[in-house]
């Protein structure tokens, strides 16, 4: 999409992705802790195929993801990772301890990159070694560097364990420093900075110059350290105030400390690992005679510190951890996570409020206002906070779809242009607002459908003005309500599914794909798991990973892909969620004794039926002419079998309905009014019927059915 139209540069270019960055880092912490528990408990004797895949998902997902905010040193690690993982899963390699290991380090290295990309700040994560054993284990040889993680685990820093042996001064290396914290009411205040360096390893290293006993509140501290004052200083604020502390230089050849010299003997009179106290006998067998190690005028030392060796090559670790600090504080405050079970659980009590509010409301119609005043006052009350405290507990988890369409225009630029295709995406109905338990589930599958749309779908520019095509192909997301389902569409004008090409591939797969597959059945073979029409594998598609894992999360959700294909001309892929849990408007009519609720959205127009209005079209077929258009009449007394006692009774309303771009006449005896019903899951409770897309508690009790308008369309059309 390098040369991509003016419009949708401007388009892409003008969306600020960091606002999903939160969600990202969130999921792919989420897919590391998932990966590593698998990992850990996989069996490597036997390990399961399907264990396997869903470690390969973890990977791939958090690739996804990377990849759409231009991570690239997290894409190209788990790119890597996937390639070895897909080995595994194809059992063209017997997975070992080496790789479980390698993986391990690969998810620690992966969260120290996610980790620098959140907080702006820190040194780049080096995993040279990483992928150098990866590629390695992948060519089926052993790794031959140790497989140690890319994030080092700092090590603990003990008060009087060994410091580093002074440096030369010619030498670039650290600072010697004399901390004077005080005077302090508390003195053991200042024990939280041998805390403090104890926590950030790279900030140097830290040791009391007066035993741990405060003089007239006075705390001195001998500090080592490359940090600049004003870092420290900002790290210090946390646990003493900025005017209490002062750094002075101390000279490498100065005296030895007043409590040194209070104690030239091997220690004695101190209480073990009390702060200050000397190191009893040296690691080379010298007992010191006294001497704190490493303190002014000490002998110097032949050991060297690993943790002066890393806070040497890392200078600015302080500076970073001083910034991440205030910073994490402010993302944690900024949002809390709560389980979805627990938000299911207030929304179905708010719907169980509405529904007793309306039993009271319509129990409450009989009864005198004058005399009861005071009673319809508070249930008006009431009314008007349970609406409120519904459409709050709702507006929880509703969002708009244009939080999930904002993500892809930048991830189709560059996706585009390493193809180097021409793509223009479209976007219809963003402000459909979807349940973010629903938004988070399909997020990943729609980057897999917009990936293969712009893959497998358009074709080069070149190939396209061959065909008589404009060179820029068109991608399209769309999202709508349809009767009791959302559904959202993944459209583009590029080369469609090739029914011999599939075929052929399933047969070399070994699958039984005979000739006499319907068109929908030879376009199911791209939901197989590990199916590709690919020729070959890229870091953009091949692995044969993608269609199967849309298939596996929708039917999750117990939804439906559909798929329509024209070869040479597009392809259609349709996401139907039913929907679950809601609070709707609806319009409530009268068959017989039954009550069906329409949803207040698909309702067009209702009028009176006239002689002559309903023609009869062959032996059943019936419609009615309205406003110079003819449409199919529906009766829902034959649809549902509704019993009628009035056998001379003649239903004479018809309720007009909009779905899926086609309107039906609904031949009702009466409209009973509009009001909020609290959609209830039928199918959890007790199977699927056709034509219903869910349930609901009328105020006196009884069940309505909520009627499936776009079922009732489809049903007009055949």
């Amino acid at each position: 999409m390098g040369d991509m139209t003016s419009e949708g540069s401007q388009l892409s270019a003008g969306i600020d992705l960091s606002q999903f960055y939160q969600v990202f880092f969130e999921e792919a912490g989420e897919n590391l802790e998932r990966m590593e528990q698998q990992l850990l408990e996989l069996d490597i004797e036997a390990a399961d195929d399907e264990e396997l895949n869903a470690i390969f998902r973890c990977a791939h997902s958090i690739k996804g993801g990377a990849a759409t905010f231009g991570f690239a040193d997290v894409a190209e690690l788990t790119h890597q990772m996937e390639t070895l993982l897909d080995k595994l899963r194809r059992h063209e390699l017997q997975p070992t301890s080496a790789m479980v290991d390698v993986l391990l380090a690969s998810g620690d290295a992966l969260r120290a990159q996610l980790s620098r990309h959140q907080t702006g700040t820190g040194d780049e994560v080096d995993t040279t070694e990483l992928l150098f054993n990866i590629r390695a284990m992948v060519a089926g040889e052993a790794p031959v560097t140790a497989l140690v993680a890319a994030a080092p685990a700092p090590a603990p820093a003990q008060v009087a364990a060994p410091a580093p042996a002074p440096v030369p001064a010619a030498a670039a290396g650290p600072r010697t420093l004399e901390l004077t914290v005080g005077p302090l009411s508390d003195p053991s205040q200042a024990n939280n900075l041998l805390d403090l360096f104890k926590e950030i390893t790279d900030l140097g290293t830290i040791e009391p110059l007066d035993g741990g006993q405060a003089e007239a509140g006075m705390r001195r501290f001998k500090v080592v350290t490359q940090s600049s004052e004003s870092d420290m200083l900002d790290l210090f604020t946390f646990h003493v105030s900025k005017e209490l502390v002062r750094f002075t230089p101390l000279p490498q050849d100065a005296a030895s400390t007043p409590a040194a010299a209070k104690e030239d003997d091997l220690g004695y009179g101190f209480f073990d690992d009390a702060p200050g106290a000397p190191v009893a006998v040296a690691k080379d067998g010298d007992p010191g005679y006294g001497f704190f190690e490493n303190s002014p005028g000490a002998p110097a030392s032949h050991v060297t510190s690993e943790a002066q060796a890393q806070a040497a090559q890392k200078p600015t670790a302080a500076k970073a951890a001083a910034k991440a600090e205030p910073k994490g504080a402010a993302l944690d405050a900024a949002t809390i996570r709560v389980s979805v079970e627990k938000v299911d659980q207030l929304i179905n009590l708010v719907g169980e409020l509405v529904i007793t509010q309306a039993m009271l409301a319509q129990n409450s119609r009989g009864l005198d206002p004058v005399v009861h005043q005071q009673m319809l006052a508070g249930l008006t009350d009431l009314d008007r906070n349970t609406r409120d405290l519904q459409e709050a507990v709702m507006s929880i988890r509703m969002i708009p779809m244009s939080t999930v369409f904002n993500r892809f225009p930048r991830m189709l630029r560059d996706l585009a242009a390493k193809l180097g295709k021409k793509v223009e995406l479209v976007t219809q109905g963003e402000a459909t607002e979807l349940d973010k338990g629903l938004v988070e589930k399909i997020t990943d599958p729609l980057t897999h459908l917009v990936r293969n749309s712009c893959d497998h779908g358009i074709e080069l520019p070149e190939e396209r003005l061959a065909k008589g095509k404009p060179e820029t192909g068109t991608i399209t997301l769309a999202a709508s309500h349809q009767g009791g389902s959302i559904v959202i569409e993944v459209r583009d004008d590029g080369r469609g599914l090739s029914r011999e090409k599939l075929l052929k591939k399933a047969r070399e797969r070994g699958l039984h794909a005979p000739d006499s597959l319907t068109d929908q059945e030879v376009w199911g073979l791209i939901f197989e798991p590990g199916f590709s029409t690919a020729d070959q594998v890229t870091d953009v598609s091949g692995r044969g990973v993608g269609m199967d894992v849309v298939k596996k999360n929708i039917a999750a959700l117990n939804g439906t892909v559909e798929i329509d294909s024209a070869e040479g001309y597009g392809m259609r892929v349709a996401v139907r969620l039913p929907l679950t849990l809601a609070i709707m408007d609806g319009m409530s009519v009268g068959v017989g004794e039954e009550v069906y609720i329409l949803p207040l959205s698909s309702v067009v127009e209702s009028f009176q039926v006239e002689p002559g209005m309903v023609k009869t079209i062959g032996n059943s077929g019936r419609v009615v002419e309205v406003r110079q258009e003819y449409m199919p009449v529906v009766e829902l007394e034959q649809v549902f079998q509704v019993p009628r006692f009035d056998f001379e009774h003649v239903s004479s309303i018809m309720v007009v309905v909009e779905a899926e771009g086609g309107r039906v006449a609904l031949l009702v005896d009466e409209l009973l009014g509009q009001q909020q019903v609290v959609v209830k899951n039928l199918e959890a409770n007790y199977r699927k019927v056709t034509d219903v897309s869910g349930a609901t508690i009328m105020g006196d009790g009884r069940v309505a059915l909520i009627l499936d308008t776009g079922s009732l369309v489809r049903r007009s059309r055949h």
